[in-house]
């Protein structure tokens, strides 16, 4: 988001496991089975989203996580969630909630926006973004999926992703197309977003083992879109479009359609500047009522967690644009809000950030809350 010590032991370094139940700056952060593919679901139906939308909390599925980031979702329904500050990686029984800490992730370097970020599941591992000693990267994990499983040691997958106190990026997820996506961030160092040899300020796609994905852009690169801030929200309708959220600075947050090969223009724009050879974002919000993290697609519309603005925006499409003004739910009523998952249909899992050290925790900080929308 906008306004990170001990070296990565990565050949032989296993899993701390631990076993049975238990139970930006102050302005935000601009701040079983075994697993398979996690692939986006299309909803049942593709019609038009309603001129209003709706949010009802069903519920809460568990509470008393600690400075939650990535969320991913099990065969059968269960979650996964990491912990950014403590390293953990925890498994939440989908039904009832409870909770097993599945382990600490070694080389895990905990610092200001840094830490165990996004998490995503394919084909029998656990994939995670995390900051390391000298940079931030992707490992995956092998993971059997039961509920007695372990996970195996962590097998680098992409490294020399840019690091920093902010901007660290962090989100992942795998698109219909089997590849991997990741957002990142340019760390503070402005000029990254526009070098298309970094890896800071890009959203990224790669096979399963990190190679660049046919069909990128640019040859021999795993870089697919340019120009971005602080990447930390991608979700795709059902159309196979991919939609990403960033950070802004001071004055312009924004969702965007991401195209391959495509300027989102940071720093030289932020917002809808209008500047040639630059993309416009779809929407765009106030710093002050978004610092958007994680983003799903349901019916019919884009739903963005936002953190400074503690609120659940609605972005109705109509294809590859916006259909309706976007709309707020839940202001000010859970705190800080760092991710949203679709979990078919109209269900959400919306993950709240009260305890990321710049939200005011309460009892049962922090949560998953089950949603319906429309």
């Amino acid at each position: 988001m906008s306004r990170p010590v001990v070296k990565a032991l990565w050949g032989a370094a296993v899993l701390v496991l631990v076993t049975g139940c238990s139970s930006g700056t102050a302005t935000g952060e601009r701040p079983g089975a075994a697993p398979t593919a996690s692939v986006p679901a299309p909803p049942p139906s593709s019609s038009p989203p309603s001129a209003v939308g709706r949010v009802s909390v069903t519920g809460t599925l568990t509470e008393g996580l600690k400075s939650p980031w990535g969320l991913a979702e099990l065969p059968g329904g269960d979650l996964l969630v990491s912990s950014r500050d403590e390293r953990t990686i925890t498994r939440i029984d989908g039904r009832t909630g409870a909770k097993t800490v599945l382990g600490e992730v070694p080389g895990v370097v905990p610092g200001g926006e840094g830490g165990l970020l996004g998490l995503a599941v394919h084909d029998g591992r656990v994939y995670a973004c995390l900051t390391a000693a000298s940079d931030n990267r992707i490992v995956r994990m092998r993971y059997g999926g039961g509920k007695g499983d372990r996970l195996g040691p962590p097998e680098p997958v992409l490294t020399g992703i840019p690091k920093g106190f902010v901007h660290n990026g962090g989100r992942i997820a795998f698109g219909p197309d089997g590849m991997l996506y990741a957002g990142t961030g340019e760390t503070g160092r402005t000029g990254l977003a526009q070098d298309r040899a970094s890896l800071g300020g890009k959203i990224l796609r790669m096979t399963p083992e990190g190679r660049p994905a046919p069909g990128n852009p640019f040859p021999g690169s795993v870089v697919y879109s340019y120009g971005h801030r602080n990447v930390q929200g991608l979700a795709w309708d059902p159309q196979g479009r991919l939609w990403a959220s960033e950070f802004g600075q001071n004055t312009w947050d924004e969702l965007n359609l991401v195209e391959p090969g495509r300027n989102y223009g940071w720093p030289e724009a932020e917002g809808r500047a209008g500047k040639a050879g630059f993309v416009d974002p779809v929407a765009q919000w106030p710093t002050s009522e978004a610092s958007p993290s994680g983003i799903a697609y349901a019916r019919g519309a884009i739903w963005m967690a936002g953190l400074r603005g503690e609120r659940l925006w609605r972005v109705p499409l109509s294809g590859a644009e916006r259909s309706g003004e976007p709309e707020a739910f839940l202001t000010g009523e859970y705190g800080r809000l760092r991710t949203v998952l679709a979990a078919g249909g109209d269900r959400l899992w919306l993950v709240t950030s009260e305890t990321d050290t710049r939200g005011t925790p309460g009892p049962g900080d922090d949560r998953i809350l089950r949603l319906e929308v429309r």
